[in-house]
């Protein structure tokens, strides 16, 4: 009787040891993290603070490289080319579901060419205006619009970027006309409005928590459903008077769709798990980032509703793909 026990026994450890063998050992080597926003913006600060976080957990160093230009869409295609092993991986975000609506030709797309492993977190966007501007709040800013349709402008950085069409959905849901004056960068849009040159700026909102309090500019509304814990006292923009108007800037992992699943399923998951920590969650707030995670699932959904949402956002502000 105990010969075959030990007859049955041993096989099954056999096959399990075969499995476990062929089972990937991930990451056994440097893994790339790639982006489009160049360095000194929040977004390749998160991507930093991340990879030093994955470093650690994985014992592996996680290299940022920064691969700007083309409406950042080169980072995305660079990944997309890549050996699909896991050891190439994008930190996608807000401006990979805008790009389809802005570009006819991408040698990509996220929702065919990516997994859409898990979202880290969001950026609120602000909208601010110069205190000479005659409007206390959003609806007194919304009926001046309407009595002066054109004369009213703002900035932001240039055609197609998250705080353009966050602007442009919002003159699409208020019926307003104000007219778009594009900036290299967000901080030459933010030196005109301090010096009144222009009514208006939609911005990412650590840009402004300083203006703002010292009274420099007059904050409207946080572009997000819900107020930001940074600055409080500011409605969302949805409290204010606009219903349903919720945008913000936002950050995950992607990798190449063909990498193996096995691994796929352990980035989410160590993701997830740094994102759980008190210590990143402290790193990243302290950034201007809200912590807010998607699983897989939960994020693919997301960036799909992104997409559809930004290609109607451009086609109603008559921003044709180039």
């Amino acid at each position: 009787m105990h010969f075959l026990v030990r007859s049955l026994v041993v096989p099954t450890l056999c096959f399990a040891g075969v499995a476990l063998a062929q089972a990937p050992a991930y990451p056994a080597k440097p893994v790339r993290l790639v982006l489009g926003p160049g360095p000194g913006s929040v977004a390749d600060g998160l991507t930093r603070v991340m990879a030093a976080a994955m470093s650690e957990m994985w014992s592996q160093q996680v290299v940022v490289e920064n691969r700007s230009g083309a409406g950042n869409t080169i980072a995305p295609a660079v990944v997309a080319k890549s050996a699909p092993d896991g050891y190439t991986l994008h930190r996608c975000g807000v401006g990979d579901s805008i790009a389809p609506a802005l570009y006819k030709s991408l040698p990509y797309s996220h929702l065919r060419d990516f997994a859409i492993l898990a979202r880290i977190g969001l950026t609120p966007n602000i909208l601010v205006i110069h205190p000479s501007i005659p409007a206390r709040n959003l609806k007194e800013f919304i009926a001046l619009a309407r009595s002066q349709p054109g004369k009213l402008d703002y900035g932001t950085t240039g055609m197609g970027s998250s705080p353009q069409l966050s602007f442009e959905l919002f003159k699409s849901m208020t019926k307003t006309d104000i007219t778009f004056v594009p900036y290299k960068s967000a901080a030459l849009a933010q030196n005109d409005l301090l010096a009144g040159r222009i009514a208006s700026q939609m911005s990412n909102l650590p840009n402004h928590i300083a203006t703002v309090r010292e009274g420099k500019v007059r904050a409207l509304g946080i572009t997000t459903a819900k107020r930001s814990a940074r600055l409080p006292e500011v409605p969302s923009i949805a409290e204010a008077g606009l219903p349903g108007y919720d945008v913000s800037s936002w950050y995950g992992i992607c990798a190449p769709i063909g990498v193996d699943k096995a691994i796929l399923a352990k980035i989410e998951a160590d993701v997830l798990k740094l994102l759980a920590t008190a210590q990143l969650k402290q790193r990243l707030t302290a950034m201007g980032v809200d912590v807010e995670p998607l699983d897989s699932a939960g994020f693919t959904a997301f960036f799909r509703a992104e997409t559809e949402r930004w290609a109607k956002t451009a086609r109603a502000a008559g921003i044709k793909p180039q």
